[in-house]
């Protein structure tokens, strides 16, 4: 079997044989108004991070993982907003070390760019981290304004997350699928997970 890497969740971990084949993209897409930022958190504690930001500060972010009630590493975070957001996330991926995790949040902002400069970087970013055997988690917000270029973005990605956040009742649910796994086997059924503190399965039963 190809060499597999821990997202750090260990529920998605075993139904994916081991983790993401190492030298994927992963794009997330969940909604804002959600816990999506744990599964980010979490894959942190799994090896050398960097955190690209582009919404939020720097600082903001590392508080952020610093204050989580979950499993975290100590990553290093980036605040690569701006007037040149592309080319700022492209000097810093260009130096990923071996066997790493990058993670940029939220992807919504490069994808604002023009199309030609936006697919140069994607294919730039799929081959480094395909060579360097690493990791890349893009968090693809989903919303009222969902960016022109979101349709690259899942093309070129080799795994997608489609976290899926509701109200039934008086609970809160999330649904988590794969509804593509370049390489391997998507999953057939949908995970139902609760997020709280931390990334879990959701045990508690539907009454119909």
């Amino acid at each position: 079997m190809e060499d597999r890497l821990r997202t750090g969740i260990d529920v998605l971990d075993r139904k994916l044989e081991g983790g993401i084949p190492a030298g994927s993209i992963v794009a997330l897409q969940a909604a804002p108004a959600s816990q999506a930022e744990l599964f980010l958190y979490e894959l942190t504690a799994t090896r050398g991070t960097l955190y690209l930001t582009l919404d939020r500060t720097d600082t903001a972010v590392a508080e952020s993982i610093d204050e989580a009630r979950t499993r975290t590493g100590d990553p290093t975070v980036r605040d690569v907003g701006g007037d040149a957001p592309l080319d700022n996330a492209s000097k810093l991926v260009s130096a990923l070390p071996e066997a790493s995790n990058l993670i940029i949040d939220p992807t919504n902002v490069l994808e604002q760019q023009e199309g030609p400069r936006y697919r140069k970087f994607m294919n730039e970013l799929q081959n480094h981290i395909y060579n360097t055997g690493s990791l890349a988690v893009l968090h693809c917000l989903e919303g009222y304004d969902v960016p022109s270029q979101r349709d690259t973005t899942l093309h070129m990605a080799d795994v997608v997350f489609d976290l899926e956040t509701s109200v039934k009742g008086d609970r809160v649910e999330n649904h988590l699928t794969v509804p593509k796994f370049r390489g391997g086997v998507a999953l057939a059924d949908v995970v139902k997970l609760e997020l709280r503190e931390q990334v879990d399965i959701d045990t508690s039963r539907d009454i119909a």
